[in-house]
């Protein structure tokens, strides 16, 4: 995967269930962080609801993201029974 530059929107690539976040879930990365025992680089990733609320910001590996394409279609999904 090519690494996602800062505030670049990314989806998810699996389920996060401990975060309450799913495969397709769109973020923003706001951060890259290196591993400090060089272990797979991280992202800190903040999530938006559709009024542009932020809703959450976690840290995933790289490899649990991708780049927005094109052909990629979005989808909602409602997190109201989410933790609080």
């Amino acid at each position: 995967m090519t690494k996602p530059g800062l505030y670049e929107e990314v989806a998810l690539t699996r389920d996060m269930p401990r975060e309450d976040l799913k495969e397709g879930d769109v973020a923003v990365v706001v951060d890259c962080l290196a591993h400090p025992a060089d272990g797979e680089e991280g992202a800190i990733l903040e999530f938006f609801n559709n009024a542009g609320e932020s809703v959450d910001v976690v840290v995933v590996p790289v490899s649990a993201i991708e780049l927005l394409r094109s052909v990629q279609v979005p989808m909602v999904r409602d997190k109201s029974s989410a933790r609080g």
